[in-house]
């Protein structure tokens, strides 16, 4: 029997960095929201693990034992001591390394596919402690809940979101790479302050991405995004993760799709809402 999960993209409604670390990390503090789109995986029942990866993204990913889906899937073999294999298809949608979770997203994913086709019976809990080494938003990704996030990302408390979800959201990425080590490497290093707490609708307005004039000065179709975005009367516009993906979020599904109407045709977009 074929199971399948969406990976939800990963949106950071805001994000400052507040130092940094001696590790070579930083400190953050961030507010994670979900779309309810993403890259899709599917998985069945086979006598090894094995992995194979679909989509208009796909190309250039190779399904090898360095691939986030495949790490996933061998962890968690050995962790619970599954003696089965699987199959596993991943359709990959959205642009790679662009800051909505990407790898992280197709890991938690793979970990809820796994967790119901091996019947695990294992707590979301369980599968982000098991899962954090091997990335920072990999626990997050497998909540896909509203939550802020503090230490690298990892440490999370959920919020309540009544006042987000279902939200109208237009992502646009210009379809260039910006290398995130680079971009946190040139941060200055000066503490703007934490997060608001409280009403997580309130904290995103009044918050702000550190990282977004960075990522906006190495790579400048960021800034010309964020422009446009502004101009066609959204409710919040901000760059996620270290880009180059950028948001808007809108009122309703016309004002969206009006705003879709004018963007570069060299540009990706896709139109969802919030979960």
């Amino acid at each position: 029997m074929e199971h399948s999960e969406i990976a939800f993209a990963k949106l950071n409604l805001a994000l400052h960095v507040r130092k940094r670390r001696d590790d070579g990390y930083h400190d953050i503090e961030t507010l994670f929201a979900f779309v309810q789109d993403g890259d899709v995986l599917t998985a069945c029942p086979a006598n090894e693990l094995n992995l194979a990866i679909h989509g208009p993204f796909g190309t250039g990913l190779e399904a090898d034992n360095n691939n986030l889906v495949l790490k996933t899937a061998f962890l968690l073999k050995a962790h619970f001591g599954v003696r089965q294999g699987a199959a596993i298809r991943l359709d990959k949608k959205l642009p790679i390394a662009s800051g909505i979770g990407g790898g992280s997203a197709d890991a938690a994913a793979t970990a809820r596919l796994l967790n119901r086709l091996w019947g695990l019976e294992a707590s979301e809990q369980e599968l982000a402690d098991i899962l954090a080494p091997l990335g920072a938003d990999i626990p997050a990704c497998i909540f896909s809940r509203p939550s802020f996030g503090s230490g690298t990302g990892t440490a999370l408390t959920f919020l309540e979101d009544s006042n987000i979800v279902a939200r109208h959201v237009l992502l646009v990425n210009p379809l260039l790479s910006v290398s995130t080590a680079a971009i946190f490497k040139a941060w200055r290093g000066m503490d703007g302050g934490g997060v608001h707490r409280g009403d997580i609708w309130d904290a995103a307005v009044k918050g702000r991405n550190d990282l977004e004039p960075i990522a906006a000065a190495i790579c400048p179709a960021i800034a010309d995004i964020l422009r446009h975005l502004s101009r066609a009367n959204p409710v919040f516009v901000r760059m996620s993760g270290s880009g180059a993906t950028c948001f808007a979020l809108f009122n309703d599904a016309e004002a969206l799709q009006t705003a879709r109407a004018t963007l570069d045709p060299e540009w990706w977009s896709m139109a969802s809402a919030l979960r």
